[in-house]
């Protein structure tokens, strides 16, 4: 596509540099190209766009103004912008056996901008420096490297920030202390990076361990976890709870929740210091009135929009979430960053659950 080099001169960019107003002038152009560009390529994304009246010749002049698709299109549809023999690995989502799930197709330029702002994204919160890593899952879920789901998927993105990654779990899903406690002799009193599925890491790590008394200290640990929260608000657990429950067992203080999705992977959005959500300055969020998809100011809940330039292979720059959650300030978060800082409230009513923690939950 033609913003190509646009793109990756954009990835250079601090994740967090650009205050809100300089952030969107330099993505507005990226984002009419790609519109543009998947017009072309994509016969299905032409036929909503022509619904839409879009006419190619005039560039959008905001970026709300972006024609969005609701994320749920790609369980129903093929949407690629590439030719078959372009796609070296296909994604899907997280579903239930019962489920429909999405399926992103990647090119190698797309995989590599991911890939990219990832990395870009996790430095300003685990440094340049690798660290070894302990994975709350079983070494099977990465089985197979051309097809993974949202969960293999995430755990091989985050392996780039671990050195001797290790898995504590075995394929029964159960905690192995012998490799806990081996892992932990190894690298005593450095910091070590924790990544699991919320769910998983409460039902496998914490639970397991809390029932039979057994805590560990790692109080140099960070841990990174994401996915639904739905079966753990059955429980009363939300995420102040879940915080401070694991920072009794383990000692780890630097916890770190992050939001994102199988259809915009790699532009993911962590959990600051001080306990929001940040969108990097290659990522996007607006908050849509659901009664009638205008945009909703600063402090009020609605379904969240997910706007990102790194989709090249498929028409993803502009997905309609199911998702409730609000803008909580800009460019002035106490953390420091730069941009728009949320919460997401959880699921719409109805809609199916869709995160690596809630669907293997529900599969439970």
């Amino acid at each position: 596509m033609k913003n190509n080099k646009n793109t990756e001169a954009f990835l250079s960019y601090e994740p967090y540099s650009l205050e809100q107003k300089e952030k969107e002038r330099k993505i507005l152009p990226l984002l009419n190209e790609l519109t543009q560009s998947h017009d072309v390529a994509c016969l299905k994304y032409s036929k909503i766009l022509k619904a839409l009246n879009y006419n190619s010749n005039v560039g959008f002049s905001s970026i709300s103004e972006i024609p969005f698709l609701p994320v749920r299109l790609f369980k129903e549809y093929k949407l690629a912008s590439i030719a078959d023999e372009d796609v070296i690995k296909v994604l899907t989502s997280s579903g239930t056996t019962s489920q429909s799930v999405s399926k992103i197709y990647l090119d190698r330029d797309t995989a590599s901008y991911q890939t990219k702002a990832l990395v870009s994204i996790m430095k300003s919160y685990l440094g340049n420096k690798r660290l070894p890593m302990l994975i709350v899952d079983h070494p099977n879920v990465i089985k197979d490297r051309t097809s993974f789901s949202a969960r293999g998927a995430g755990i091989l993105g985050l392996m780039n920030f671990g050195h001797h990654a290790t898995y504590l779990l075995n394929n029964e899903m159960e905690i192995d202390l012998d490799v806990l406690n081996e892992f932990l002799a190894k690298y005593p009193n450095e910091p070590i990076f924790i990544f699991g599925f919320t769910f998983m890491i409460w039902q496998y790590l914490y639970k397991p361990m809390k029932e039979k008394n057994i805590a560990f200290d790692i109080p140099q640990g960070i841990l990174a976890h994401s996915g639904g929260w739905k079966k753990l608000q059955v429980e009363a657990i939300d995420n102040d709870s879940f915080k401070k429950n694991i920072t009794e067992l383990t000692g780890i203080e630097s916890i770190h929740n992050f939001y994102g999705m199988v259809e915009q992977v790699g532009g993911i959005y962590m959990e600051c210091e001080a306990g929001y959500l940040h969108a990097p300055i290659f990522s996007e969020i607006i908050i849509r009135n659901p009664n009638n998809w205008s945009v909703l100011p600063t402090g009020e809940e609605g379904i969240i929009q997910v706007i990102s330039i790194l989709p090249h292979s498929y028409p993803g720059h502009s997905l309609l979430t199911e998702d409730l959650g609000r803008v909580i300030g800009i460019d002035d978060c106490t953390c420091g960053r730069k941009g728009k800082y949320f919460l997401v409230a959880g699921r719409i009513p109805l809609a199916e659950a869709r995160g690596c923690s809630d669907t293997h939950a529900s599969e439970v």
